[in-house]
This record gives C-alpha cells, sequence and structure tokens, in this order.
C-alpha cells in the first residue's frame, strides 16, 4: 500500500531533502568563479603586454603589480560594503542580483576599452565592487535556504560550493591564457564576461523559488556600538579614549599628507595605500582603546556582547599575524607569472604536457588543483597520522605552519629566480616546488582560518569576524604595494645593488623573510591565547 502523499511523514520527508532552489545557487556559484579567476588570472599578462606599452619596458612588471594588488585589495575591501547594504537595506537576494549586474558591466569595460586604460580601470572597479559585494552574501544565501528540517543536507551543498570555485579556477586557469594568446584580449575578457551574464541569469532564474530573508535592523549591541559606549562612558582615566583618538588624528594626517604631497612624502604612496593604512591606524589603536576601556560598557550591554568584543579583539590579532601570507599568497597571479616569463617551456621534453600547458600563467592552474587534492589527503592521512603520533594538529598550529610553508615556498622561488639571474636557460617546471608548497600553506590557513574563528566568536559577532577575515587579505596586499613603492625609492635601490642580488630575487627573500617572522610571532602568540568554544548547542 502507497503512502499518502500529504501525511505528516511524507511531508517531514520531503523537507528533509534538499531545497530545490540550490541548484540555481550553485550554477550561478560555478559561472561566476570561472568569470573571476578567468579575468584574473589573464590580468598580469595583458597589462604588461598591451595596456602598459606606454611605460618604459623596465616599468610595466612593476606598474602591472600595483594595478593587480590594488584591484585585489577591493575585491576584499567591498565584502564590507555588500554586507551593509544587504543587511540594512535590501536583503541578500536583490543585493547579489544588482550587484551581478554591475559585475557584468565591468567585464563588458575590459572587453571593450582593452587599448583604452580609464575604460578599462572602471572595468576593474566595477569587478571588485560586485565580486566583492557578492562575496559574504552568496554562501549566506545558501544557509538561508535550510532550516531545521533538512540543515544536515547543507554541508553537502557547502562541500559542492568548495569543489565549484577550484573547478572553476582550475579551467580558468588554463584556457584563459591560451585565449588570450590565440583570440586576443576582447575574446579573453568577453568570454569571462558572458559566463557572468550566464551566472546573472540562472541566479534570476530561481528567483520565485528562495527563500528570502529580510534584512535586520541595526544591532543595538554590535561591535562597533560596544566600543563606542566603551571609549566614550564616563569613567576614571580615559587611556582607551586617548588612544582611539591617536589613531583618528593618524589617519587624517595620512589623508593630508596623500592630499597636499609635501616634498618629504613618498610619491608613490597613492590613494589607495593611504585608504588602507589610515583604516589600520583606525582599527589598530581603537581596538587598543577599546580593550582598556571595554569593562566600562558592561551594564550599557549585555556581558555576552562585551565578551564578544573581547573574543575579537584577540582574533584579530591572530588575523593581523596572517596578513603576511596572503601578501605571498595573492603574488602567485602576479610576481610568479612575471617569472615564469623568463623562463623556459620544457616542450622537448616527454613528461611536459605541450597540449595543455604552453602559457606561463597557465601554471596557476596547479593551486586549485593541489587544493583539491591536498585537503582530503590531510583529511584523511596526515591529520590522522599525527594524531597517533601524540601530535594535536589545533587550528593554531595549523595556521602557524601554514605562513612557514609559504616563507618557504618563496625561498624556493628566489633559488630559480637566483638560476634565472645567473644566465642559465631554466624550466618553468621548477615552479611546481613552490607551487606545491604555496598551497600547502594555503590549506593550512585558508581553510583553517574560518574554522577558528567561527569557533572563537560568540553567535552575535560571527558576521564581523567574517568581514575582518575578508579585510586580512586586503592588508596582506597592502604590503605588497608599499613594498612596491618602497622599491623606486634610490636608498633601497642602492641597498639592494649592494646585496649582489637582482631586484626580484632580493624581494623574493624579503618576503619569505617576512613570512616566516610572522610564522615565529604567530607561534608565541598562539602560545598564550586563550582557547574558547562558541559552536552552537543543540
Amino acid at each position: 500500500m502507497s503512502e499518502n502523499p500529504t501525511s505528516p511523514a511524507s511531508v517531514e520527508d520531503a523537507a528533509a531533502r534538499m531545497p530545490r532552489q540550490i541548484p540555481y545557487i550553485i550554477g550561478n556559484e560555478a559561472c561566476e568563479r570561472f568569470s573571476f579567476y578567468g579575468m584574473r588570472n589573464i590580468l598580469t599578462p595583458f597589462l604588461i603586454t598591451s595596456l602598459l606599452l606606454y611605460a618604459p619596458v623596465a616599468e610595466r612588471a612593476g606598474i602591472a603589480k600595483d594595478v593587480f594588488h590594488t584591484f585585489v585589495i577591493g575585491v576584499y575591501f567591498f565584502p564590507l560594503l555588500g554586507g551593509w547594504i544587504s543587511d540594512r537595506f535590501f536583503g541578500k537576494y536583490q543585493t547579489v542580483f544588482w550587484l551581478s549586474l554591475l559585475y557584468c558591466a565591468g567585464h563588458a569595460c575590459l572587453a571593450i576599452f582593452e587599448s583604452n586604460r580609464n575604460g578599462f580601470y572602471a572595468g576593474l572597479f566595477l569587478i571588485a565592487l560586485g565580486s566583492g559585494g557578492i562575496k559574504p552574501l552568496v554562501s549566506a544565501f545558501v544557509g538561508d535556504q535550510f532550516d531545521q528540517r533538512n540543515k544536515a543536507t547543507a554541508k553537502v551543498v557547502y562541500d559542492a560550493f568548495y569543489w565549484t570555485i577550484n573547478f572553476g579556477s582550475f579551467f580558468a586557469s588554463l584556457l584563459m591564457p591560451r585565449i588570450l594568446s590565440a583570440w586576443g584580449p576582447a575574446w579573453a575578457f568577453g568570454i569571462p564576461g558572458i559566463l557572468m551574464f550566464i551566472a546573472t541569469v540562472i541566479f534570476w532564474s530561481g528567483r520565485h523559488k528562495y527563500v528570502h530573508v529580510p534584512p535586520s535592523p541595526p544591532n543595538p549591541d554590535s561591535l562597533v556600538r560596544v566600543a563606542k559606549t566603551a571609549l566614550l562612558a564616563p569613567g576614571k582615566g580615559s587611556a582607551g579614549l586617548a588612544m582611539a583618538t591617536i589613531g583618528v588624528i593618524a589617519a587624517i594626517a595620512i589623508f593630508l599628507c596623500w592630499a597636499i604631497a609635501p616634498s618629504w612624502w613618498p610619491e608613490h604612496f597613492s590613494f589607495v595605500i593611504s585608504f588602507c593604512v589610515s583604516l589600520g591606524l583606525l582599527i589598530l589603536f581603537g581596538g587598543i582603546g577599546t580593550s582598556w576601556q571595554l569593562e566600562r560598557a558592561r551594564g550599557k550591554h549585555p556581558d555576552a556582547a562585551v565578551e564578544g568584543v573581547r573574543a575579537v579583539l584577540r582574533i584579530l590579532i591572530v588575523f593581523a599575524l596572517v596578513t603576511p601570507f596572503w601578501s605571498l599568497f595573492d603574488q602567485k597571479a602576479s610576481t610568479w607569472i612575471l617569472q615564469g616569463n623568463a623562463m623556459v617551456m620544457p616542450h622537448d621534453s616527454w613528461w611536459w604536457p605541450s597540449w595543455l600547458v604552453q602559457e606561463p600563467a597557465q601554471m596557476q592552474a596547479l593551486n586549485p588543483l593541489l587544493v583539491m587534492l591536498l585537503i582530503p589527503f590531510n583529511n584523511l592521512v596526515l591529520y590522522p597520522m599525527l594524531r597517533r603520533m601524540g601530535i594535536d594538529v589545533t587550528a593554531l598550529r595549523r595556521m602557524g605552519f601554514g605562513i612557514a610553508f609559504s616563507g618557504l615556498a618563496w625561498i624556493a622561488a628566489g633559488l630559480i629566480q637566483l638560476s634565472i639571474d645567473g644566465g642559465s636557460p631554466t624550466s618553468i617546471a621548477w615552479q611546481v616546488l613552490p607551487y606545491v608548497l604555496l598551497t600547502f600553506g594555503e590549506v593550512l590557513v585558508s581553510a583553517t582560518g574560518l574554522e577558528f574563528a567561527y569557533s572563537q566568536a560568540p553567535p552575535s559577532m560571527k558576521g564581523s569576524i567574517m568581514s575582518f577575515w575578508l579585510l586580512s587579505v586586503t592588508f596582506g596586499n597592502l604590503w605588497v604595494l608599499i613594498t612596491n613603492a618602497a622599491v623606486r625609492n634610490d636608498a633601497v635601490i642602492s641597498h639592494i645593488a649592494d646585496s649582489g642580488l637582482s631586484e626580484n630575487a632580493f624581494m623574493m627573500f624579503f618576503f619569505a623573510g617576512f613570512a616566516l617572522l610572522a610564522a615565529l610571532a604567530f607561534a608565541l602568540y598562539a602560545k598564550r591565547y586563550p582557547l574558547a568554544d562558541h559552536y552552537r548547542t543543540v
């Protein structure tokens, strides 16, 4: 006898299944990630070979790196704007849809204005705004589609998201450099634009099936409100307020110096550098000041909110120590491509896949491929083996070793650069080693960082933590811009010349040392970090 389709049991079974709207979001994510990585991974070679031909040959690489890392800074800064618009005004669906249209317009600008710098840079701005704006929303929108009855299937969807991101990145990294070389920039940037338009259409097609969570009212106990109360509440002494005020004054001074540009001000300190440094000073001094006076917020805010702010401030130190990792990681799409351009493709070797890999930028496909291999290897083989050996594989230990592995990757890249500088033909196959080391570091840092932050932040502060995690990528790329500006100084250039190394080799070893020092500082801080457990109780 068949079961009544309207019986309570059948209704419960239907509710526990995968929500029928999920394929629309997965399809959107697949196309959007291909479009993003497709344009991102050809940006540096296009700039050097086409858009920056006006500049002297010796300066093109530096300008291209500035443009690339400025773009990445925008991608990881605009999530703050997208999240705020969504939470306060339009909700996730409307915000994602309209920002996706701006995203499409940005791709169109890249394809149309391939020889017009202003038009091309306007396209990069729109893509940074669109991609960054929707970045924190799509994964949260997925979570909105589930409830207590079918939450067990949510993990399957998030796993699919992860594989979709790396799958799209892998094929985009392989195909788009070939298309740029064979068909030119209009097609190379146009095809990702078409994919982004398809992504938007797919997302729009599911509009009547989605669960739409309305915007939330302002949280009276948010991180900013608690910090404001702590700093401005009356009490004995005001050292915290004074510290925060120093941060405000310093930030304003940075902007004034950028606007006035006095003779002693660094010539290459751009608006983006000035803005990010100012933001960093506000967070640094404001955070220190808030921690000094945080107890003054008790009574006006619940104890849970006050302790939540304290937890966020501790996590921010962890994130700050992770920023050097991002400065090394994101240069695989700029500095490492430039290095690959000076290397030799081993087409004569029987083991080299000449039918597939013909452009240096295609080496980036190693990263998503290795990620898809390393995460299951770590979870199924490496971590269980270490536990059997009595080694506790904590999140902080994984992150610290991840930063150190990125430093080792750049030592390997620096040794390769020494071979290139020595004049001997160097096979690009040698880049596999730094890619393996860097990707292993990425898996330890990136895949662990959000897990760690989620466990340490109380429920009311988890959204704030996501924003600061993305900002850590912004500040990682800021270090690259500051370093690039510094090496244009005559004194720094002279110091590099005295070292006997080329500028490229010197900078690679510099960033390696930067990461290794950060790993050491991270290990020292991790030893005294007070671990918490804020996973949701059933």
